[in-house]
């Protein structure tokens, strides 16, 4: 995309609509993740496309070893913050392990509920197969869906770990099998995370919809990185991401700074204090 187009872009609100347009055209999309205000108002004023209010909050933000955790209450909490740095970005909110799985008239309700209080205006949730009647339900609620097929987060009990799936020709036709009764259903989109670049590649080019990439190869339609990759705030990055800052070592530094300035008496300085009328 040239920089005028990406200016232009920046004009105008990014909907479910821009998504599948893009597609067609084979215009790529960015997706991050964000969780508060500050960083969605600087990944929005930056052009990126869609802002996922991520479960991965359990881990980057909470501290936990997975996402299971994580509470509709706490999603809503979360997207509520990320919508309200926002002019242009879709902003979808995850929908997290408990909040669906039961049964379908829960994963409409706790759609809408990401919609009415947190600010939403689309939802994802993982898995394919199995979930295509709950993405169905909620597309008819009237709030658009994404879908999550491949390594699914919330599955990692049943997967024995994050591993990347689709290297049999079992898992592979599992995952291709995913991802069209996602589209099926009704998705807008699809992520695609942990597999093969091949394979991601087909399943882009038999969907309609557009795909987006996390460990997936260049293939897909988009891609998404979790913004504490990106910024360098873990502790490791994994393989499939390239780091853009390394935020962690610079608040470390200022931290230091800040330290050794208060030992020292030299903050607050006079040009840091009220002076009296």
């Amino acid at each position: 995309m040239s920089t005028t187009s990406v200016a232009a872009s920046r004009e105008h609100r990014v909907t479910v609509r821009t998504l599948a347009a893009r597609k067609r055209r084979g215009e790529r999309i960015t997706m991050l993740t964000a969780y508060d205000f500050a960083f969605a108002r600087i990944f929005d004023q930056a052009g990126i496309d869609v802002l996922l209010v991520g479960d991965s909050l359990g881990n980057v933000v909470q501290g936990h070893d997975t996402t299971l955790p994580v509470t509709l209450d706490e999603v809503v909490y979360h997207t509520r913050l990320v919508a309200r740095g926002c002019r242009r970005a879709l902003v979808v909110g995850d929908m997290p392990f408990g909040s669906y799985q039961v049964s379908s008239e829960d994963a409409v309700r706790s759609a809408i509920r990401l919609v009415k209080d947190g600010g939403a205006q689309a939802v994802k949730l993982e898995g394919g197969v199995g979930v295509a009647e709950s993405i169905a339900r909620i597309a008819r609620a009237e709030v658009p869906v994404m879908g999550h097929v491949g390594l699914t987060p919330q599955a990692v009990h049943r997967m024995g770990g994050f591993r990347v799936q689709g290297r049999t020709q079992d898992e592979r036709d599992r995952v291709i099998a995913d991802a069209e009764a996602v589209q099926a259903a009704g998705a807008f989109a699809v992520v695609l995370e942990g597999m093969p670049a091949e394979l991601a590649a087909e399943i882009t080019s038999r969907l309609d919809i557009p795909t987006i990439g996390i460990g997936a190869g260049p293939a897909c339609d988009g891609q998404v990185l979790v913004m504490h990759d990106l910024l360098g705030l873990n502790d490791w990055t994994p393989s499939f991401v390239k780091q853009y800052a390394d935020l962690g070592a610079i608040a470390a530094r200022a931290a230091r700074a800040f330290g050794e300035d208060v030992a020292a008496q030299k903050f607050p300085a006079e040009e840091h204090c009220y002076k009296a009328r």
